[in-house]
């Protein structure tokens, strides 16, 4: 599992499999029934897989699959590797936050500078904005790497079930 970009927080792949998307939708199916140690979720061509609940910590990613079928007996993959979507929600809203209020602090300290008044406070806060967002950042960058482990047992699991095509 190559990443072509170092910057990514939500890891992708995509490949072709000479099979119908419904074949390897079934071999997901019945994968779910012969092993305990992922648990398969199946909404249309959607495949999710993730850690069990007793197994998971908070950084703990899952393995959402779309498989497509492209031509009469090929069907193409697509992964992306992300955190548990609360997770994700919760990083996604801090990081509208924080934008929100590195703004609102700039707009502050644009009128008070054109008012002629004090505005050390709101650059200040501003920087703070930036200083936090890139904890932010790197707190999701930790994440990912903790979860590592697991995203390679996941992709590991995948190709386990598919590898019959390969």
């Amino acid at each position: 599992m190559e990443l072509s970009n170092e910057i990514v927080l939500r890891p992708r792949f995509k490949f072709e499999v000479n099979a119908t998307n419904n074949k390897l939708l079934e071999d997901f199916e019945q994968t779910k029934s012969t092993q305990t140690e992922f648990i398969i979720s199946r909404i249309d061509d959607h495949v999710f897989i993730k850690i069990p609940k007793k197994d998971q910590h908070f950084w703990s990613p899952q393995l959402h699959l779309e498989i497509n079928q492209t031509d009469k007996d090929k069907a193409t993959v697509h992964g992306l590797f992300g955190p548990n979507p609360t997770v994700w929600t919760l990083f996604m809203f801090l990081h509208f936050i924080v934008a929100g209020l590195f703004f609102g602090f700039g707009i502050w300290a644009y009128t008070n500078i054109t008012l002629g008044n004090s505005y050390s406070i709101q650059l200040c806060l501003s920087l703070f904005m930036i200083i936090l967002w890139f904890v932010l950042y790197f707190a999701g960058r930790i994440g990912r790497s903790k979860g590592m482990s697991e995203m390679h047992k996941l992709h590991g699991f995948m190709k386990e079930t598919l590898k019959v095509y390969r």
